[in-house]
């Protein structure tokens, strides 16, 4: 593979993958000349893997599936906890030749089942905390072949079929593996993500070999800078995205070390994290940074090391990027990604941020905005964002209907709406399905929701469409207060009228203990709409 760099002002980098490529042994070894140094500490745990473990156990890894009789294109299903197993299981599934299916672990029996039977699993390995929740969809799995289970726990009972079951641990504490490489293409599947959820049903998203580098080059290091003297945390898990880039992709590629947190980020732990491992580079989500500067014990700027944070899953509020900048010293690059384009693409970009704005598009991605009859949008109006990039998803698995309506050629539909600026920057105005019409003027929620968290009273606010008495869509606004704050409603909506034009306050306002969220930090609104 061949990159040539270039500034990302100018020219995007130029990143040549040859036809004969395989994720896993570019990763591994582009760090064979650095055996002893940390690849990944469990901050819950203590536990360390050095790059040269770390190759090693994806290779006995590999050899276990192969010993298993899983084939090439054969699926695998990840639930796991974020711990050093993790990459080892998913490097070595991509080693095989096997495709890696990771799955978020927070999901209920019904969706665990869903997804082993939508992929025709072969194989699953699962942490212990979750194999109660995994037994209803290991039962009914037909093409399961085996189950491995990581870390210490019981195994499950065999079925009736022979399934094979294992420790993972087993695995890895056996003798060296013999180095095998499946002989695969820079377009051959590679892993999928199921899609978060917070649009409706998750949707099996294929990904190739190709994408993880090319994430990797083009905004880990052509926007984050990333170095091997960088240490990373991620907040969103390795079974995300968002996650899979900042914890496995991007460090790997430049031989960093990451630190992993099993456990939910809560802002003591986060903050434990930034402390004790002094992390360079954190990757967060709105919702935590918010909670994280209405942390009460959150540590002086001083304590704390990060040159750089990143912030996706929803657009950050100017309020929360200024205030964290202010106390921190240290920007945060709002950015947006999908499962779909497999990471960010359109970003803030170090000491050019413009807070209230997604920024500019990432290096090697075209972005256009487009309008509801599919013409280009002229650069103030809103329009949905489509993208042009190496790392779009090839389709949706057993979906052709939804494949065809996201994926046109060259060009990914984000669903999400934006206005661009003349400089290039761009700005969040919602999903497309969230998008108001009042008095037949398009209305933002985002729009709505960011006035409203300027409020000092306010932590979180998601505001969707209403009917009043006359059948006509207004805003509403469901509102999470910080604890101890006492906010009417009428303060709120006089709060927003100040702000924005008088058309665009919520109506109705219904202040909630939480917000329905999907487990990478994304506002469910569509649960909002179904009154969950």
């Amino acid at each position: 593979m061949h990159v040539s760099s270039a500034d990302h002002n100018a020219s995007p980098p130029i990143v040549t993958i040859p036809r004969r490529y395989n994720a896993a042994h570019d990763l591994l070894s582009r760090n064979t000349d650095r055996p002893g140094k940390l690849a990944y500490i469990d901050a819950a745990t203590g536990n360390q893997l050095t790059y040269g473990e770390l190759a090693t156990q994806a290779h006995q890894f590999a050899n276990a599936l192969r010993e298993a009789g899983l084939q090439p294109e054969s699926r695998v299903l990840l639930a796991m906890l974020d711990t050093p197993q993790w990459p080892v299981v998913f490097l070595g599934c991509i080693l095989a030749g096997v495709v890696p299916v990771a799955a978020n672990t927070l999901l209920t029996a019904p969706d665990f089942e869903f997804m082993l039977q939508d992929s025709r699993a072969q194989g699953l390995v699962a942490s212990p905390e979750l194999l109660d929740t995994l037994s209803a969809g290991i039962r009914a799995c037909s093409t399961l072949k085996t189950v491995i289970v990581a870390g210490e726990g019981v195994l499950p009972p065999s079925k009736e079929n022979a399934l094979q079951n294992r420790l993972l641990a087993h695995i890895l504490h056996g003798p060296s593996a013999i180095e095998s490489v499946a002989e695969t293409c820079s377009d051959d599947a590679c892993f999928w993500l199921y899609s978060s959820g917070s649009t409706g049903v998750p949707k099996g998203t294929v990904h190739l070999h190709s994408h993880l580098i090319q994430t990797a080059e083009l905004y880990g290091k052509g926007v984050l800078g990333i170095t091997e003297s960088d240490v990373v945390y991620s907040a969103a898990k390795l079974f995300f995205a968002y996650g899979l880039g900042n914890a496995l992709t991007f460090p790997m590629s430049v031989g960093a070390s990451t630190v992993l947190l099993p456990s939910r980020p809560t802002p003591a732990c986060v903050f434990g994290i930034l402390k004790t491992h002094q992390p360079t580079i954190f990757y967060g989500v709105p919702t935590l940074y918010a909670a994280l500067l209405a942390d009460p014990a959150r540590p002086s700027r001083a304590e704390l090391k990060l040159r750089i944070c990143t912030s996706a899953g929803e657009a950050l509020p100017a309020d929360i990027g200024n205030r964290w900048t202010a106390l921190y010293g240290c920007e945060i690059l709002d950015g947006i990604g999908s499962t779909e384009m497999l990471h960010i693409f359109l970003s803030n970009r170090p000491g050019q941020v413009r807070y209230g704005t997604t920024g500019q598009a990432v290096p090697g991605y075209a972005l256009r905005v487009v309008s509801d009859d599919g013409r280009d949008c002229v650069d103030g109006d809103i329009g949905e964002l489509q993208i042009s990039g190496p790392s779009a998803a090839i389709m949706y698995w057993n979906n052709r209907a939804k494949t065809k309506a996201t994926f046109a050629g060259e060009w990914t539909k984000s669903g999400d709406k934006y206005t661009r600026s003349a400089d290039g920057y761009y700005t969040y105005g919602g999903r497309t399905d969230d998008m108001l019409k009042v008095g037949g003027i398009y209305v933002s929620p985002f729009e709505v929701e960011a006035c409203l968290m300027t409020h000092p009273g306010v932590l979180e606010a998601a505001v969707i469409g209403t009917q009043d008495a006359d059948e006509l869509v207004k805003p509403k606004a469901f509102v999470v207060l910080k604890a101890g704050e006492a906010v009417t409603a009428e303060a709120l909506k006089h709060h927003v009228r100040q702000q924005l034009a008088p058309y665009k306050y919520p109506r109705w306002i219904e202040f909630v203990a939480e917000l329905p969220k999907t487990a990478t930090g994304k506002i469910q609104r569509f649960k909002l709409r179904q009154g969950k």
